[in-house]
């Protein structure tokens, strides 16, 4: 019985440190860890990620597909509805340099956080990052046209000519 209670308590320190939002982390590191004032980080979990890779051998269309699908499946759910509902109403357009631009932004960080406070302007981006594609989500986030954004598209526009 007493070797259950360190591994119970290992099992509680992961479930915490991969609930805990990183908001603050440096992308020079790709790693997914707490961020608790409060915490020592001696108890730290650290995941190390792939590096991001740009796929350069996958035909446009593809990439506009798994783009169309990364879009609609986040870590969040106001991720979910911002980038699903710009991928639907931008993706179709966007050049191929463009396509690159915005599968870096919501590939390369570890933390769907940091794209929602970098689109809605609640923090500066990184200078890699600062480029049309997020000015054009920047823009998309401020909802000009007061349209009711409460989930993300049907799916039915998939089979839709783009206009």
């Amino acid at each position: 019985m007493a070797a259950a209670a360190p591994a119970a308590r290992l099992l509680a320190l992961s479930r915490h440190a991969l609930a805990s939002p990183s908001v603050g982390r440096s992308l020079s590191r790709r790693f997914y860890r707490g961020d608790s004032p409060a915490d020592s980080q001696k108890d730290m979990l650290e995941i190390p990620l792939p590096p991001w890779e740009e796929r350069t051998d996958e035909p446009i269309e593809t990439k506009r597909a798994r783009l169309l699908y990364e879009s609609r499946k986040r870590g969040m759910l106001e991720n979910c509805i911002l980038l699903s509902l710009f991928a639907k109403e931008n993706l179709h357009h966007m050049t191929e340099r463009q396509l690159n631009l915005y599968d870096r932004l919501i590939n390369e960080p570890s933390n769907d956080w940091d794209i929602f406070y970098w689109a809605t302007d609640a923090k500066p981006a990184p200078e890699i990052f600062e480029n049309d594609v997020l000015v054009m989500l920047r823009d998309f986030a401020k909802n000009k046209n007061k349209e009711q954004r409460l989930r993300a598209p049907d799916l039915e526009y998939l089979f839709e000519k783009p206009t």
